[in-house]
């Protein structure tokens, strides 16, 4: 019996050792996509992703609904995006390699916003910063930060001249791993913008609880 109950565990653990499994529950983090969205975002076939899936949903971490012809996935609860925070936190510091690699991602610490979640919802709210998500506007749609504004990377350049000048500027994305904000902030302050990365984006956001505005996707 004893066993077992270690095997059932094993069973998350599993689950949660393939790197593109972790990408598309940090995906899923966005809100709920169907299969052929997470299959073109995570950058691998339908038929693999399909695989990835299930065995997701194996584990109890991923479930469904049918919308007509497709078929929704999203997370479970949001322990499963606590879980996702709690071992990339642990591999940060565990890790020497992930930290490196990440610090190689951010070659100028300059571009980083160093206040805590709290304290940019509270700039946010007193409209000390302007706060920009450049994940597509479908994620935005599903779940974005009190006071951000959806700004596409791909649309980002059209829309300048909607951001204040000599103001500063904060841009997320999915996670501490995608890369969209770096090159919104690359765009910006290459324009003369004041900007800095939300290195914690999306995920991080929702695995701490602050709270999530949704809007009507368009």
């Amino acid at each position: 019996m004893q066993n077992l109950l270690y095997e059932y565990v094993a069973r998350i653990g599993k689950a949660v050792s393939s790197p593109k499994r972790l990408e598309i529950l940090e995906l899923l983090m966005q809100g709920e996509k169907p299969v052929e969205t997470l299959a073109e975002q995570a950058r691998i076939d339908v038929r693999l992703a399909s695989a990835h899936l299930r065995s997701l949903r194996e584990a109890r971490l991923v479930e469904t609904r049918r919308d007509g012809k497709y078929i929704h996935y999203r997370l479970s609860g949001p322990d499963v995006a606590q879980l996702w925070q709690s071992l990339r936190e642990t591999a940060e510091a565990h890790l020497v390699e992930l930290r490196l690699a990440m610090e190689q991602m951010s070659q100028e610490p300059d571009c980083l916003y160093a206040e805590s979640r709290e304290g940019l919802l509270r700039r946010a709210r007193d409209g000390d910063v302007v706060v920009i998500d450049v994940r597509p506007g479908s994620e935005y749609a599903a779940g974005h930060f009190p006071f951000a504004r959806s700004m596409p990377l791909a649309e980002l350049e059209r829309h300048l001249a909607e951001l204040p000048a000599d103001f500063p500027i904060v841009a997320y994305c999915r996670g501490p791993f995608c890369l969209m904000s770096d090159e919104a902030v690359k765009l910006l302050r290459a324009k003369g913008f004041s900007a800095a990365k939300f290195i914690g984006g999306m995920s991080d956001w929702r695995a701490s609880g602050l709270p999530v505005e949704t809007s009507c996707a368009g």
